[in-house]
């Protein structure tokens, strides 16, 4: 959907394809609840380190996450929908990180902000995981060491099309659960 502009003023989201006849419209069940989904996320913030400081200014006034429809910050993972990591995870963090995104209801989605969440960042050592998708698959990656908050509201807003544009169906999938079977996850 293609923002379409009336007046140079107003910009109006085109309405979704769909049937619509003399007082009704009517679109595909998978195109509502996508539509709602993506517009009603709640996150879960799981910093460790200088992104979640960037993470809290995409929160403030200045960016406010809140307008994308992501007012309610989750801290309960059987709440949330989004799990967002952002900063260093060490070896020893990985075991708890994993069990916080089990703890989640489906559907769920994962964003790795930051260098260090994504790949390990400048730190090849021992003791850091060289990137979160070793122990949980990811949706969106966001780069940056840290990223602006610019970059954080660019990534939310990849999940909320990925959302939008999944099928209801698709977590019953052989696809899916052959993704979850390849992290060990039943």
């Amino acid at each position: 959907m293609r923002p379409v502009t009336h007046n140079n003023k107003v910009k109006i989201v085109e309405a979704p394809a769909g049937h619509g006849g003399e007082g009704f419209f009517a679109l595909k069940l998978s195109e509502a609840v996508g539509l709602a989904r993506s517009n009603s996320i709640w996150p879960l913030p799981f910093a460790t380190s200088c992104c979640g400081i960037e993470f809290m200014a995409t929160m403030a006034a200045h960016y406010d996450l809140a307008r994308f429809g992501s007012e309610r910050l989750s801290f309960s993972p059987r709440q949330c929908d989004l799990i967002m990591v952002m900063g260093t995870i060490a070896k020893k963090m990985a075991p708890v990180l994993r069990q916080v995104y089990l703890q989640m209801a489906e559907p769920r989605w994962v964003m790795a902000v930051g260098a260090c969440a994504s790949s390990g960042g400048i730190f090849d050592s021992y003791s850091v995981l060289q990137g979160i998708d070793q122990v949980i698959p990811v949706d969106v990656y966001v780069p940056g060491c840290p990223p602006r908050p610019e970059a954080i509201l660019d990534g939310f807003m990849r999940i909320q099309d990925l959302v939008k544009s999944e099928d209801i169906r698709h977590r019953q999938g052989d696809k899916y659960k052959h993704l979850l079977n390849s992290y060990g996850i039943q």
